[in-house]
């Protein structure tokens, strides 16, 4: 299988989860901005997000304009997100308690038709 329609299946399944969770649980957007303050939590978020987004990056580093770009700024976001996270944990986690609610909800919005748009993709279920 291709890298880009493995990772294409990957983060729109992923959002795609995301989106629901935090659907059907809203609380789970305050537990997680609570949780930032515990610094266990973030060493391990750090971490996480610096290995998925050196993968992504070492297996998926195409700057072409089509939704391989997409994949390649996601892997690049989540490095630069852990590497702040982990270097700077405490003006990260307060540049990320500026979002309010509403905010993270049209953001994880975004994502829900962003995964949808990476699944059609690598499925080719609407063709266009």
């Amino acid at each position: 299988m291709d890298n880009s329609l493995f990772f294409a299946k990957f983060w729109g399944w992923y959002l795609l989860i995301f989106f629901f969770i935090l659907s059907v649980n809203p609380k789970r957007i305050k537990q997680v901005f609570d949780d930032l303050y515990d610094q266990k939590f973030l060493i391990i978020i750090a971490f996480m997000a610096i290995v998925i987004g050196l993968l992504n990056i070492i297996f998926h580093n195409i700057w072409e304009l089509s939704y391989k770009l997409i994949i390649t700024l996601i892997g690049w976001t989540a490095l630069f997100m852990g590497l702040a996270l982990f270097s700077f944990p405490k003006q990260t986690v307060s540049f990320i308690a500026l979002t309010n609610i509403k905010l993270v909800q049209v953001i994880y919005t975004l994502f829900l038709l962003l995964g949808i748009y990476l699944l059609n993709t690598a499925y080719s279920i609407v063709l266009f």
